[in-house]
Order: C-alpha cells, then sequence, then structure tokens
C-alpha cells in the first residue's frame, strides 16, 4: 500500500489559526516586548515562546511518537490509494502528528469503508461529506 509521508514545516500559508486568552499583564508584557523591537509582533512572540517549548520537550515527543506509532509529518491519502486498499480489504488506522488529509474526491462511502479509525495530532483536512461520515471513528 503506498502512503505518502512527508516530515514538514509549515511555511507562510499553511498554518492553522488557534486561539489564546492572555491576562492583561502578560499582554502588556507581549506588547512591550514588541514595541522595544525584539518581536515583529504578538504573533512572532508567541510562535517563538511555542518553538522554543516544543525543542525543549523534543525528545519527550520523539519517544512518544515512536511508542504510539504516530506518523510525524504529513500524512496524505489519495483516491487511488483508498481504493486500492478496499480491493486489497485492507483498513487504514491513522494516527499522525502533524497534517493528516483525504483527497476532496474521496467519496464517504470509499472512507467508511478504508478507514477504521483516526486520531491526529494537528489537523485533518477532509471534505465535509468523509468527515461527517467519519464522526464516529475520529478520536
Amino acid at each position: 500500500m503506498i502512503q505518502k509521508v512527508e516530515v514538514l514545516r509549515p511555511k507562510g500559508g499553511e498554518t492553522e489559526k488557534i486561539t489564546i486568552n492572555l491576562g492583561p499583564v502578560d499582554l502588556g508584557q507581549i506588547d512591550l516586548l514588541v514595541e522595544e523591537g525584539f518581536y515583529s509582533n504578538r504573533t512572532d512572540l508567541i510562535r517563538t515562546a511555542i518553538r522554543n517549548q516544543l525543542a525543549t520537550h523534543s525528545q519527550v515527543v520523539s519517544e512518544t511518537v515512536t511508542r504510539r506509532a504516530l506518523v510525524l509529518g504529513m500524512q496524505h491519502f489519495s483516491k487511488a490509494d483508498l481504493e486500492a486498499a478496499r480491493a486489497a480489504g485492507e483498513r487504514f488506522d491513522i494516527q499522525v502528528l502533524g497534517l493528516a488529509s483525504i483527497a476532496a474526491d474521496v467519496s464517504a462511502e470509499l472512507a467508511l469503508d478504508t478507514i477504521a479509525s483516526i486520531v491526529v495530532l494537528g489537523a485533518f483536512h477532509a471534505s465535509p461529506a468523509v468527515k461527517a461520515a467519519l464522526a464516529g471513528r475520529i478520536a
């Protein structure tokens, strides 16, 4: 079975948006550092802080990825991949730390026939119909 796996670091348009709540003192300190030129904007400081924490915990992440048999990076399933799995009588247990995606031309029926479970720590991209069909299999 062919599975495309890519280890990647998001580029400009390849990011997911998150929302955080901060107290006014923390936010003020961030604004002060931006004003003083340490960071170009709030997002720059927050992204840098997150990357520093991820680097600090990289060994734990690496060990956990191995222990839990997660794909690290991006895993994409095309219509051809899933049709081949269905023909072989196989089903996927998708486990990804990063981005898992299912091609837009995959039908809900094909996804149900070939995907047993989905665990994604990060982002999962699929058509609304496929997401709805697999809702009970997404952890």
